[in-house]
């Protein structure tokens, strides 16, 4: 081979690979550029940084995260379902601005988020956990019960579903920067897909397309170590638990064509936590399209509702 055609192979591979990382670089800065508009704040803690941002006004609800996500992401993921509330968002150990301590545990995330409430002056909350964001609220239920006025988990991470486990270890590969962004930008159905956790029956309409792709968007720039936290200890920690130990109001909710964590799962949970309810939700997957009145409805009637009035119901 000569070396005019080697060097034109060259630039044929170069060229693309080049616009390729350009447009790599225009979106990560364009995704610190979104993240830039949301007012965050930080608080020092035994475990290092915490980092949360807040929005709206009245009775204050800590919203705690999925895998992925951070407190914007936080912030956005109940956009839909707490219009009269002080929504506080914390992001977890290893995204954003918040530290990966070492040894982190949840249970160290548990007690990080009471020096959080602590530095607010917050002495009891109600609490809403996303998708891996479970695991956490469940180690602050069990370790502190005394903050939380009540817990809702949606579509969570719990002893049983597949989320459940240690992931193997070639999934770190995976979990980069540029192979997730790949992913969104050469393959954004597919990302869809696997974000939401839809079954392929599943037709989403305009809304659940928008909301999906800002979803998406706005998982960007990555928290690696958050990330890695959760395949590899947090998600699977939560096995062990003893729900049955839980006394605080709690509800749960999924759906039932959820492809990424147990709907069956959770079901179970509700039953082994004492007074629970569960919400079942016929589809919308793991981001509950299209379902956001029925859940908004059973939060507001569930956070309504007195702890002494659970209280006596378990009794009763």
């Amino acid at each position: 081979m000569t070396p005019i055609i080697l060097v034109g192979l060259a630039a044929g591979v170069a060229i693309p690979a080049y616009g390729v990382y350009l447009r790599f670089r225009r979106d990560m800065n364009a995704a610190r550029a979104r993240l830039a508009t949301v007012a965050s704040h930080v608080v020092s803690t035994p475990w290092g940084a915490v980092e949360y941002a807040e929005h709206g006004s009245g009775a204050p609800l800590l919203v705690i995260h999925g895998i992925f996500h951070h407190c914007a992401g936080g912030l956005l993921s109940v956009r839909d379902l707490f219009a009269d509330r002080r929504v506080i968002a914390p992001s977890r150990f290893g995204y954003l601005g918040s530290s990966m301590p070492p040894n982190a545990t949840p249970a160290a995330q548990a007690d990080a988020f009471t020096t959080l409430l602590d530095a607010l002056q917050i002495d009891q909350i109600d609490i809403v956990g996303l998708s891996a964001g479970a695991t956490s609220e469940l180690q602050l239920a069990l370790r502190h019960p005394e903050r939380v006025k009540h817990l809702a988990v949606l579509v969570g991470n719990l002893p049983g579903s597949p989320t459940a486990v240690v992931q193997p270890s070639w999934t770190k590969g995976i979990n980069r920067q540029f192979v997730m962004w790949a992913l969104r930008t050469f393959a954004p159905s597919t990302m869809a897909r696997l974000v939401a956790a839809v079954p392929k029956t599943f037709t989403m309409s305009g809304d659940d397309d928008r909301f999906v792709n800002e979803f998406i968007d706005s998982l960007f720039p990555l928290g690696t170590a958050g990330v890695n936290f959760d395949l590899f200890v947090s998600n699977a920690d939560v096995v062990s638990y003893n729900l049955e130990a839980i006394k605080v109001p709690t509800l749960i909710a999924h759906t039932k064509d959820d492809q990424l964590a147990s709907h069956e799962a959770s079901q179970r949970a509700a039953e082994r936590i004492p007074g629970a309810r569960f919400v079942s939700l016929e589809s919308g997957g793991h981001l509950m399209l299209g379902q956001q009145k029925k859940v908004r409805a059973a939060l507001a009637d569930f956070f309504a509702e007195r702890p002494a009035h659970h209280a006596e119901r378990l009794a009763s």
